[in-house]
């Protein structure tokens, strides 16, 4: 079997390793137990998540051992990494709502059986900890000088650093040796804005322990034009079903630009190098092909084959005049509210394709609304019981959003 340092090089996660020859040699002659951490700031996880979710799998199915850390401690106090200000506190209440969120999602990804992965709270050490002591035993081994140094803070101390953020590094550097010390953890990887935090934690063990322990990033998911990807108009996509469909997570990837259509299909599937590569030299409409292929692996993985069958067959009974409606997004409205005609502001904040009437009114003057594919002109517009086919209607916003009104 391939060392599994050399399928993340090739398939193009790997950004910076602390000790690159020793991990490589380390990964390839034992078991290795490694651990992510995810801060649960919200109650599900998203796209940006996901990269590292799939490098969990790979590391799995090599044989190793993930944690995934979920942060019931550092949450409270808020990682300052990309952040222009600080983050909104989060209730204990709100914290734990969002771990039982993360706990259920991550059961689909990784095998928590007997002697396998590990789904841990950092709030179990963290929230116990005495100040003084943790100050004593922990904050003398970090230098302030150093820590401005890093990208975390540099780039929030003209706008401000809280000293509670301040902490997030020593917090974080804690839990590896804490991992290091009850699971004999010795790597810990992560997204690339993580690199500083990772910096820490090696140096920490090292410095109480003795012993060598390691640090691995890998790229965060973005754009050929460096955007982070896993952006929409209405927010993130997110692997909840219920905050995003299955229907609008495979139209996200059928429609990324052809340039980002071969990395994607490297960092996201489990498709064998060669036809990832095949895939991607697809030129011209060809390339709808790969990204079908795209839409369809990743929807799978993250929803089940069968949803990703549904929301193949929706995609091609709108772009291809096959298959069917049934995954689409659609809403259910009383037949006897056509009568007269409901506006079109009402219509598109009611199915949520606008948050608001204002942004209803924004999307149609910029000619972003359509109705049964043709363009919306005017705010006036309403739609009556005689535009509907087969009891149904679709409206677009945009290129890709699509919304079906049922009549009941």
């Amino acid at each position: 079997m391939a060392n599994i340092y050399d399928v993340l090089k090739e398939r193009g996660f790997i950004e910076q390793a602390t000790h690159e020859e020793e991990i490589r040699e380390l990964l390839g002659k034992e078991s290795v137990t490694f651990y992510i951490g995810f801060d649960p700031t919200a109650d599900s996880l998203h796209v940006g998540h996901f990269i590292q979710i799939m490098v969990m799998m790979h590391m799995q199915r090599a044989g190793h051992r993930p944690i995934a850390l979920l942060g019931g401690g550092t949450a409270m106090v808020g990682d300052p990494t990309g952040k222009t200000e600080m983050r909104k506190m989060l209730t204990k209440e709100q914290i734990n709502k969002n771990i039982e969120s993360f706990r259920e999602q991550f059961s689909k990804f990784l095998d928590f059986g007997e002697g396998k992965a590990l789904l841990l709270n950092n709030a179990d050490w963290l929230l116990d900890l005495n100040y003084v002591e943790f100050l004593r035993e922990i904050g003398k081994h970090f230098s302030v000088n150093r820590m401005l140094t890093a990208e975390c803070f540099k780039t929030r101390l003209e706008r401000g650093l809280s000293f509670l953020e301040f902490n997030y590094m020593l917090m974080q550097s804690y839990d590896f040796l804490e991992l290091f010390r009850k699971y004999n953890c010795k790597l810990q990887l992560g997204g690339n804005d993580q690199w500083s935090n990772i910096l820490g934690g090696v140096d920490l063990v090292r410095r109480k322990e003795g012993e060598s322990v390691y640090g691995l990033t890998f790229k965060l998911l973005t754009t050929s034009e460096g955007k982070k990807m896993g952006k929409t108009e209405s927010g993130a996509i997110w692997l909840d079903p219920e905050k995003t469909s299955p229907y609008d997570f495979y139209q996200y990837w059928r429609n990324v630009d052809d340039r980002d259509v071969e990395k994607c299909l490297a960092l996201l599937t489990f498709l064998p190098m060669d036809e990832v590569r095949r895939l991607g030299s697809l030129e011209g409409a060809e390339i709808n092909k790969a990204k079908e292929v795209l839409a369809y692996e990743v929807t799978k993985l993250v929803h089940g084959e069968e949803e990703a069958k549904k929301a193949e067959k929706a995609a091609k009974a709108l772009f291809g005049g096959k298959g069917n409606l049934e995954s689409m997004p659609s809403t259910e409205m009383d037949k006897s509210r056509f009568q007269d005609g409901v506006d079109i502001i009402t219509l598109l904040t009611e199915t949520g394709l606008a948050s608001s009437k204002s942004e209803a009114r924004r999307l149609i003057k910029q000619g972003g609304i359509y109705v049964k594919d043709e363009r919306v002109d005017g705010i006036e517009l309403t739609v009556k019981l005689e535009d509907f086919e087969d009891n149904s209607i679709i409206l677009r916003k945009g290129k890709k959003n699509h919304h079906r009104i049922i009549l009941k």
